[in-house]
């Protein structure tokens, strides 16, 4: 039995009470005494032995189903590949609350496929199928349900989305075709059954289906496939492993593959017309020769904002100003704890966003109380913007309500929340790309495309009259040049060379150590053969090696001393 306690990594022997027997299998949830308390956990095995001499205690409950025996083996390699413990992803597979039987599911005749408008894509899945692991790259207005009718004709299928709205709406079309469908979380008891397939978000990487006949991940570029607390597992990583282990295909849809997914399989794409109509028109906006003054507003997007339709302006700056200089003097407001940039706040006060304090907007070189804003945030920009298309304007953030973006309000700005928040529009502006072009991260350029590819899906593809508006002073990057084109080649080319000179993921195999006890645990680790350790660096190690084999032994050969401690393997945002 592994107890559901994720800082005790060990295996404990219990005995089966005969009340019990025919409740007890390989991956059920039951309870037992451990350590004077009653603690959950999951049967590991069954039929063990105890040592000569032992007397083990009975279980205390059984609890319910559990997760299928093939994910107890997945979770034992997920832990190594991201230095976790398999207690914290048996919780992600297992049920949200008791499952004390499960529920009877018909098994239905595989339906004919029904028929699609994108025959190619379809055409493409096929392909893709017939080998082990593949990525078909989809332009961002195309459909991908074609992708889950093929890999449906082979028996039930998992499919496993970024946002579950989108899952939930795959998996009722699918409904709707005649597939019994569980959409995970809610239908965990039917998943766990088997003869459905399951459709779900990240979590559904561990739905208790048991033996899909294919796998398909969809948008695998997207960063909320990966957890963001430690085990950062990726989804897309563990189900290519988990249908390497069943022997069933992989499918990786994604208008932007990331590089991990080349590295996985071949790459299938449409034809370039069919690329090209998928895409929407791209109207690029060159920043060098803007006139002094005109600051985030071209000629260009103040055409948009007066030209009808709905139009939605992004900037990831939230607040009203995040650079502000005195009106006197010309000294750039910055805290005078910590000496960092001060951001401006909704009320007006100047906040540090490295220290946390708070001041009023003076000053401290002259002590002038009239503030320049030099980089606009969110709040600022929603005023001017209103001054511009005369007419009210709706500020969308992570922090804003959804409600504030409503049918009412023809022109949002916000952070990158707003392409998730608002449905559709005619127009989306990027008021400053250069900001995620420039991000100090190594995956700067795959996500600014990303943003790209989450608006190009709002306005629709070139048929639909929609367009994308970017304003930079790069305009031959080649994330800019890549959406202008429709290649999205010409930035995972150029990713690949700079992620090998720099030795960056996935050229190299990376992981960063942190919190109150990463020194003990990097005293520990040590030098090991073939891992290079960087640091610290404002209480952070960097391990770096050639392949994940090498740094995960190197990882899980270390004691976890006391002390929180977080280990990121493969981290997004370095």
């Amino acid at each position: 039995m592994r107890p559901d306690e994720p800082g005790l990594d060990k295996l404990f022997d219990y005995a089966v009470p005969e009340a019990m027997a025919e409740q007890v299998r390989v991956g059920a949830v039951v309870r037992v005494a451990l350590a004077g308390r009653r603690v959950g956990g999951w049967v590991v095995a069954d039929g063990v032995e105890p040592p000569p001499g032992v007397e083990v205690q009975p279980l205390a409950k059984v609890t319910g189903w559990g997760p299928p025996p093939e994910l107890l083996e997945l979770a034992d390699w997920a832990a190594w590949r991201w230095a976790g413990r398999p207690a914290s992803l048996l919780r992600t597979a297992t049920a949200p609350t008791a499952v004390r039987a499960l529920p009877r599911v018909a098994r239905r005749a595989v339906p004919p496929p029904v028929p699609v408008a994108a025959d190619e894509v379809h055409d493409l899945a096929g392909e893709a199928l017939a080998a082990a692991v593949a990525t078909v790259r989809l332009p961002p207005a195309a459909d991908p349900y074609p992708v889950l009718v093929a890999a449906a004709a082979r028996g039930p299928v998992l499919v496993v989305a970024p946002v579950a709205a989108a899952a939930r709406r795959l998996g009722l079309r699918l409904r709707r075709a005649g597939l019994a469908v569980a959409i995970m979380p809610d239908d965990w008891a039917t998943a766990r059954a088997g003869a459905a397939s399951v459709v779900g978000s990240r979590a559904a990487a561990w739905a208790p289906i048991a033996a899909p006949a294919a796998i398909v991940v969809l948008d695998e570029h997207d960063e909320s496939l990966q957890q963001e607390q430690a085990p950062t597992w990726h989804a897309r990583d563990v189900l290519v492993e988990r249908a390497r282990r069943l022997g069933v295909p992989c499918v990786l849809v994604s208008p932007a593959p990331s590089l991990e997914a080349l590295a996985a399989g071949p790459l299938l794409v449409p034809s370039r017309s069919a690329e090209r109509a998928g895409w929407p028109l791209v109207e690029v906006v060159d920043r060098r020769a803007a006139p002094p003054g005109e600051g985030l507003y071209s000629e260009q997007l103040v055409r948009a904002l007066r030209g009808g339709g709905r139009v939605v302006c992004v900037l990831n700056r939230k607040g009203r100003s995040r650079l502000s200089s005195c009106v006197a003097c010309g000294e750039v407001a910055v805290c005078e704890r910590c000496q960092a940039a001060v951001v401006q706040d909704d009320g007006g006060a100047l906040r540090c966003a490295r220290c946390g304090s708070t001041r009023p907007a003076v000053c401290l070189h002259c002590g002038g109380s009239r503030l320049k804003n030099l980089r606009a945030g969110v709040s600022r920009a929603r005023e001017e913007l209103e001054a511009l298309a005369r007419e009210p304007v709706a500020e969308l953030t992570a922090d804003v309500d959804r409600s504030a973006g409503g049918p009412g309000t023809r022109v949002v700005v916000g952070t990158e929340a707003a392409l998730h928040q608002v449905e559709a529009a005619d127009v989306v502006a990027f008021l400053d790309l250069d900001q995620e072009l420039l991000a100090p991260r190594y995956r700067a350029a795959e996500e600014a495309f990303a943003l790209l590819v989450r608006a190009a899906r709002l306005v629709g593809g070139r048929a639909g009259g929609g367009r994308l508006l970017v304003q930079t002073r790069q305009p031959q990057h080649e994330v800019v040049q890549a959406a202008l084109l429709a290649d999205p080649a010409r930035v995972t080319a150029a990713e690949a060379e700079r992620r090998v000179a720099l030795g960056y993921p996935p050229a190299t195999a990376m992981a960063v150590v942190s919190g109150p006890a990463a020194s003990a645990w990097m005293e520990a680790f040590g030098s090991p053969d073939g891992v290079e350790v960087l640091g610290p660096a404002d209480g952070r190690w960097l391990l770096r090696a050639p392949d994940h084999t090498t740094l995960c032994d190197a990882m899980a050969a270390v004691p976890r001393p006391p002390g929180r401690l977080r280990l990121e393997v493969d981290p997004l945002r370095l």
